[in-house]
């Protein structure tokens, strides 16, 4: 399988209703994942594939001062949860 390593250039994914974060951009195809108390959990990125848009969840990991993957999903949504629940 090959991976295309562009990003993508559009507007902030969709989450479902009712998903306690909100996005704010950091980037063209990157956006930061902001709880409801105004707290940075993550990062979301959107890398285009052959197969559609994968969302990649990154935390930054100060020990090491380096971002690192949680896992790439096919869903905004399910990497989103993922950095919600992975605290």
């Amino acid at each position: 399988m090959t991976t295309l390593t562009e990003r993508t250039t559009s507007a902030p994914p969709r989450l479902r209703g009712g998903t306690p974060v909100r996005l704010t951009e950091a980037a063209s195809g990157l956006w930061r994942v902001i709880d409801v108390e105004g707290r940075i959990i993550g990062h979301l990125e959107a890398q285009a594939e052959r197969q559609g848009v994968r969302y990649r969840a990154r935390r930054f990991h100060a020990g090491s001062r380096a971002f690192r993957d949680l896992g790439a999903f096919w869903s905004a949504d399910d990497a989103v949860e993922c950095l919600r629940l992975g605290r």
